[in-house]
């Protein structure tokens, strides 16, 4: 494959091109809007067999009728296939493993890409604060159940969705679930995704001997159901303020930044589960479709880049540690 090159305005299609997916399982949870279903289209359209995963199950229906009308395939189709998800309950994610393991025997490709943002302050099913512990505790604990699944057809990818935002704020040990400290939506938004950019490190770390690799992504600032807890005017001055930090950069880069369509957004999630170029590259951060700059300021306010926290080994293990007390299980590869 002759050398390819994307950015920030690189599509699904794109990055997918000339890429033949047949006979490849992919799962892709919070498939069921957004930059997740424009994720799973791109990948169907590559010949892949996808399963979406989702709380709503007639949103996912929808997404699946799309799909199967956009490649020509009948609805009875098993082309793409819906698996009942809901991440805020360590009982329903079981449940979840159970449905897929009567179905299926392996899985070539997980995508972690559902997610909560800026919600009002309140706790899953199991007591942890409704960010973390949908954004990492769920991914933590549905994605180690998955692993036999990718195991059997390894080489096998994880992609787990983080963000820009892991700026926002590191994983906060002393006080993960906001017990003693006022609660901020953007501060708990930002340590879940600080997590789940150390998740990936710490089970790459694990993964890496069974030809398993695991990739952390910035998908870009794309306006979808992802902000719905936010107002208009919430979600308009995020964006200016987010497009000012850019501008101000005084060395910008035209290959990053700006705001995203969902085909542009969806690109990296597709870049990194399946770009040949990157395999041996397990546990790093990609955004814009490549290998994301590795900041050395801890401060830095780049409008791209990622900040040292992320690439943290110790905080890395201090948070599998935690995750594994969280859930009453330990696991091991």
């Amino acid at each position: 494959m002759a050398k390819r090159a994307f950015n920030n305005k690189s599509t699904t299609d794109e990055v997918l091109a000339g890429i033949d997916l047949s006979g490849k399982r992919v799962l892709v949870t919070g498939g069921a809007s957004g930059i997740g279903a424009e994720t799973a289209r791109a990948l169907a359209a590559q010949g892949a067999n996808v399963i979406i995963a989702a709380r709503n199950l007639e949103m996912a229906e929808q997404v699946r009728s799309d799909i199967l009308a956009s490649l020509g395939v009948s609805v009875a189709s098993d082309k793409v296939s819906l698996l009942e998800l809901e991440l805020g309950s360590l009982k329903k994610i079981e449940t979840a493993i159970e449905a897929f393991a009567s179905a299926f025997d392996s899985l070539d490709i997980l995508i972690n890409n559902a997610g909560i943002m800026a919600c009002p302050y309140g706790k899953t099913e199991d007591g942890f604060e409704m960010q973390f512990g949908t954004n990492h505790i769920g991914h933590f604990y549905f994605t180690n159940l998955m692993v036999p699944f990718l195991l059997r057809a390894a080489p096998a990818r994880i992609v787990c969705l983080s963000s820009l935002a892991h700026r926002m704020s590191p994983v906060l040990f002393d006080d993960i679930h906001f017990e003693n400290h006022p609660y901020d939506r953007w501060v708990s938004y930002g340590q879940s995704k600080t997590a789940n950019a150390l998740y990936a490190l710490a089970l790459n770390q694990r993964l890496r001997p069974h030809q398993i690799e695991v990739f952390s992504v910035h998908p870009g600032i794309i306006q979808t159901r992802l902000a719905r807890h936010m107002s208009k005017e919430d979600l308009d001055a995020l964006v200016k303020s987010t497009l000012e930090r850019q501008a101000s950069d005084p060395d910008p880069d035209p290959n990053h930044g700006g705001i995203k369509t969902v085909e542009q957004g969806a690109a990296t999630s597709c870049y990194a589960a399946t770009a040949p170029e990157i395999a041996g590259h397990g546990g790093v951060y990609l955004e814009d479709c490549q290998i994301a700059q590795r900041l050395t300021d801890p401060e830095s306010d780049k409008g791209y880049g990622a900040r040292p926290c992320i690439y943290d080994a110790a905080a890395a293990e201090r948070l599998w540690t935690i995750s594994e007390q969280m859930v009453g299980r330990s696991f091991s590869f």
